[in-house]
């Protein structure tokens, strides 16, 4: 199921915008402090690094990934997550001409 809304949130107002515009995203906290945050990707082929383990759900568009260790792009569509380890690094494109991928990126 595919995550449409998300009540009872704190919202930060000023965008993270990552590689020249074509990653934008906003950080919210939940009322236990647990923090995500949502965005969108546009078309391009980008390498994001981790801190803590991520799992990027999808909420709109598709992308592709590739995960640390693997050579296989994978595709990832609304309703659709995927999950990478901490202190790693991994690839996601979207492609010239297709929706931008939006999506919920849960820490830890």
């Amino acid at each position: 199921m595919t995550t449409e809304k998300i009540n009872n949130i704190s919202v930060t107002t000023l965008a993270n915008v990552y590689f020249d515009g074509k990653c934008i995203s906003y950080g919210i906290t939940y009322a236990d402090g647990s923090k995500k945050s949502v965005g969108v990707i546009l078309p391009a082929s980008l390498t994001f690094s981790t801190g803590a383990p991520e799992i990027m759900e999808c909420v709109g568009g598709a992308c592709d990934y590739k995960l640390p260790g693997s050579d296989n792009w994978v595709r990832s569509e609304a309703g659709e997550k995927f999950s990478i380890p901490g202190n790693a690094k991994f690839d996601i494109r979207v492609a010239q001409g297709f929706a931008a991928y939006h999506y919920i990126c849960h820490f830890g």
